[in-house]
């Protein structure tokens, strides 16, 4: 069964390689084509929640930073200016689409802690009932190791669960996972289905994707396996071409499909 074609409510992650020019400024004709895609999507009944990346990159470029900050008060300082840059466009792309928008800013240990992760399950059931789409980020300028999530992907996985949402869709910097890495392996080929995510697997993957964000695809396959867990298939597309999401949810073979079940984790 594919599960992305009967989807209602959807989790899509964005990261800051996406969402960001090299130079580390936004991104913002790809941001447009993002809004309106997912807008769209929305106005066919779907819900959908955007957890996005790019706080510490677009603070680090209004601000005028040849590079991200070393030192954690300096990251946490560019995502404080840089979260409310994101909002606004944010609020601004999908206010020409008459959608809403609401922020949401996540830790560790809101997630872990019972009664606060039924609070937020409770603030994403009304404010989905409301008709808005929540905009999901870690909280950056407050977070420290003891109650760090780490990277979206991760969080993705976990707001997936939270919300008890049917997918899990990561827009990332390449098409999907690859046999090899295609930056070394010029004749790596896509793998457009994955059914278990093993240490074999794990292996194939790198470290971060580029200077401007925080995760790979090893963390891409911890929150395939993460979301599989709880009966929640995933997919990573190309997030240049934010209009692949239409195909994925037609059934077409874009990407890579992450369809696990509990008997195939570690």
């Amino acid at each position: 069964m594919n599960r992305f074609i009967e989807a209602k409510r959807i989790v899509v992650k964005v990261g800051s390689s996406t969402l960001t020019h090299p130079s580390g400024g936004i991104n913002l004709r790809r941001m447009d084509e993002l809004v309106k895609v997912l807008a769209d999507i929305k106005n066919s009944g779907r819900e959908i929640i955007l957890v996005s990346s790019g706080a510490v990159a677009a603070g680090v470029g209004k601000l005028g930073l040849g590079s991200r900050p070393a030192d954690i008060p300096g990251k946490q300082a560019c995502a404080a200016v840089g979260q409310s840059e994101l909002m606004y466009l944010y609020d601004k792309g999908f206010g020409e689409y008459n959608h809403s928008i609401g922020q949401v800013l996540l830790t560790y240990d809101a997630i872990e802690h019972s009664d606060r992760r039924r609070n937020i399950h409770n603030t994403f059931e009304r404010l989905l009932e409301m008709g808005v789409i929540p905009i999901v980020n870690e909280n950056d300028t407050v977070s420290v190791d003891e109650i760090k999530i780490g990277d979206n992907d991760t969080l993705s996985a976990e707001v997936a669960i939270l919300t008890g949402s049917d997918v899990l869709i990561i827009f990332s910097d390449i098409d999907g996972l690859y046999t090899a890495n295609p930056a070394d392996h010029p004749d790596a080929r896509l793998v457009p289905l994955v059914t278990k995510v093993d240490e074999n697997l794990m292996s194939t993957a790198g470290g971060a994707g580029s200077n401007r964000g925080t995760g790979g695809m090893q963390t891409k396959l911890t929150a395939a396996r993460r979301a599989g867990s709880e009966g929640i298939d995933m997919a990573i597309l190309n997030g240049s071409r934010p209009h692949l999401l239409y195909d994925l949810l037609e059934g077409k073979e874009v990407g890579t499909r992450f369809e696990l079940n509990q008997t195939a984790q570690l």
